[in-house]
């Protein structure tokens, strides 16, 4: 266990494509100079916002960071209103939330700088970034964007549990 977080912190709206620049940001940071090898990326959700099960634009983008990375990427979601257990709560964000209560969040710089100065006693270390890319609501992804997806469902719960491949061999 590597006892590291990484935080993006977003300016614009929370949507599928701001995930996804999420989740490429540590990959080019984190990921990839950790798991130089990798032929395939494990994530693990929850079913709703930005990164919800159903949502047409975050497995848009998941297929175009399949396709830039050339690596499987595996989403697990954890199923609905089980969000509250997940371990990154209790192990990330509660640290974030103590580092910064009764300070004033007066600016983003303010945000990226206390998220990043969290640590515990038993070694936890948090890189933070501000991301001021504007992110778009209300983008349609069309059924024949769906339909060009190389997307597998998992045979239990393919619903909330898939793989996205690329859709091209390297090179």
């Amino acid at each position: 266990m590597n006892h590291a977080g990484f935080v993006n912190v977003g300016i614009s709206a929370d949507t599928g494509e701001f995930s996804v620049a999420s989740i490429r940001r540590w990959w080019y940071a984190v990921g990839a100079p950790r798991y130089p090898d990798a032929k395939q990326m494990l994530i693990n959700a929850d079913c709703g916002g930005s990164n919800g099960a159903r949502l047409r634009l975050w497995k848009r983008e998941l297929q175009v960071l399949a396709d830039e990375l050339g690596i499987e990427i595996t989403v697990c979601h954890v199923p609905p209103g089980t969000s509250k257990w997940n371990k990154i709560e209790h192990r990330l964000f509660s640290f974030i939330t103590q580092n910064w209560r009764g300070k004033p969040l007066i600016s983003y710089l303010v945000i990226v700088q206390l998220i990043a100065s969290t640590t515990t006693d038993t070694g936890l270390t948090v890189a933070c970034r501000l991301d001021d890319s504007d992110y778009a609501k209300g983008i349609k992804v069309t059924d024949a964007e769906m339909a060009a997806l190389n997307i597998q469902p998992a045979d239990f719960h393919g619903e909330w549990n898939y793989t996205i491949a690329p859709r091209w061999p390297d090179g």
